[in-house]
């Protein structure tokens, strides 16, 4: 049953993010916002089952993302998320179940930037509207 949700979050988060990236296009920053979270809330929910398959290991903190390889805009983040959560689908399917865990976790990386992107912006724009 864990195999079959994590599966069904994964596709789940794709879905979201691919229209994440469509609001991208638009330039329709909240909706881009929207669906980052809910690909966000997917990967969650996917983490939390494949951390309650692999109970023994620890080795997802040595899997963050190195600060050299973050993006420094949305689009090309959004990018290398989607690539590695296709990935990680992929590597799902084959049963390579730590090869998906690790880069769904590695998505999740790439979605906490954007996030924190996204909300330092709106603040900046909040401060130049209020002065």
């Amino acid at each position: 049953m864990n195999q079959e949700n994590i599966f069904k979050a994964i596709t789940s988060a794709i879905a979201y993010l691919e229209d994440s990236m469509e609001a991208l296009a638009k330039k329709d920053e909240k909706k881009v916002a929207h669906f980052a979270w809910r690909t966000a809330s997917d990967l969650e929910y996917a983490l939390f089952l494949f951390s309650l398959m692999h109970q023994d290991e620890t080795e997802s903190s040595s899997w963050k993302l190195n600060p050299h390889t973050k993006q420094v805009e949305i689009g090309p983040s959004l990018i290398s998320a989607q690539d590695l959560l296709k990935e990680a689908k992929d590597d799902f399917e084959a049963g390579e179940l730590h090869k998906a865990h690790k880069k769904t976790w590695m998505v999740r990386g790439h979605l906490l930037w954007v996030h924190d992107f996204l909300e330092k912006k709106r603040r900046k724009s909040e401060k130049t509207v209020s002065s």
